[in-house]
């Protein structure tokens, strides 16, 4: 009861009402959210605080900016947050113009995302064009994991598109990176597709900051070849993962391109089966079926593994043994 009431209490003003229904449909930052309120920043940022700590809205920090986003509906929070957005009557005016204003804000994050991916376009084809179509790659990754999840989780979300992809599959999910411009594409790609059960947020794919057991799935999508820790990349997102939970590490295999490392950025010339395996059995998981999609001069190896519960867990040590 009190939690509740708590809520009712934050959410009773109508400046933040408008909050949280421009908090539902799109991350917000401060400076977007003054200028389509017409308030100033001490105001806003006031309005903000008191929906955070009542748990009507979550804030992530990237860098110097925070986004604003409505809290997850898994909790009651998130819940009462939604219910008291839907009772807004949809001839308000003032939300109206708030979504008018919100739509134009879009269409610059688009542009500014479309020019960005333009300039970056030519890299990024030089690369694919050395290896299989990223569609046959698509199509292999989701058949690496059951046909419904809960909670996924994307390291190194780049564009966003592996949250595009699964998006029909999934609860909720999240894709985290380390460049903020990468993170403002991924945004306006979800935002253009109307996806508002996936997000992206800056994060550090050696610390991750979800805790134990957060997720059903998790994706390492072409990034695992920057990491100087590759295995550190790997126990951590067995950490998180929940019991019967799957990790898929799409990457390639050894080759010597030594151009990819000079021009690329690429840490690690690929990886071969033993030492994925060794990081999966480190990290406290079972490998899985191993895809390769063979391209010239590269090519895309799909590493599966998961990690079991106690119940599996037991009946594995089992069969090892009686092997043994």
């Amino acid at each position: 009861m009190d939690r509740v009431l708590a809520c009712l209490r934050a959410a009773a003003e109508p400046t933040r009402l408008r909050l949280l229904a421009l908090c539902a449909a799109s991350d917000m930052n401060v400076s977007d959210l003054t200028g389509i309120l017409g308030q100033s920043q001490p105001r806003v940022s006031r309005h903000l605080k008191l929906l955070c700590d009542a748990g009507l809205l979550d804030r992530h920090r990237e860098g110097s900016w925070v986004f604003y986003r409505l809290a997850d509906d898994s909790g009651e929070e998130g819940h009462i947050a939604r219910q008291l957005i839907s009772l807004l009557p949809a001839e308000d005016q003032r939300t109206g113009q708030d979504h008018e204003r919100l739509d134009d804000i879009k269409a610059k994050r688009a542009l500014a995302a479309a020019d960005y991916f333009r300039a970056n376009a030519e890299e990024w084809d030089s690369v694919r064009s050395l290896h299989v179509q990223e569609s046959d790659v698509e199509i292999a990754l989701l058949g690496c994991f059951p046909d419904r999840l809960g909670d996924l989780l994307d390291i190194g979300t780049g564009t966003g598109r592996m949250l595009q992809l699964f998006a029909d599959r999934v609860d909720r999910g999240v894709g985290l990176d380390t460049s903020r411009d990468m993170l403002a594409v991924a945004r306006a790609n979800l935002e253009t597709m109307s996806i508002r059960h996936c997000h992206v947020r800056l994060g550090d794919m050696y610390r991750l900051s979800l805790e134990d057991e957060a997720v059903d799935g998790v994706i390492v999508h072409q990034v695992l070849h920057y990491s100087e820790n590759p295995s550190r990349v790997i126990s951590e997102a067995a950490r998180v993962l929940r019991p019967d939970g799957v990790l898929v590490v799409a990457d390639f295999s050894p080759h010597n391109l030594e151009a990819l490392r000079e021009d690329h950025a690429h840490l690690r010339l690929g990886f071969d089966d033993v030492e994925i395996g060794d990081w999966f059995t480190k990290a406290g998981l079972v490998a899985g079926p191993i895809k390769k999609l063979e391209g010239d001069p590269l090519t895309v190896t799909l590493w599966s593994a998961k990690r079991l519960s106690i119940h599996h867990y037991n009946d594995v040590q089992e069969t090892r043994e009686q092997e043994i």
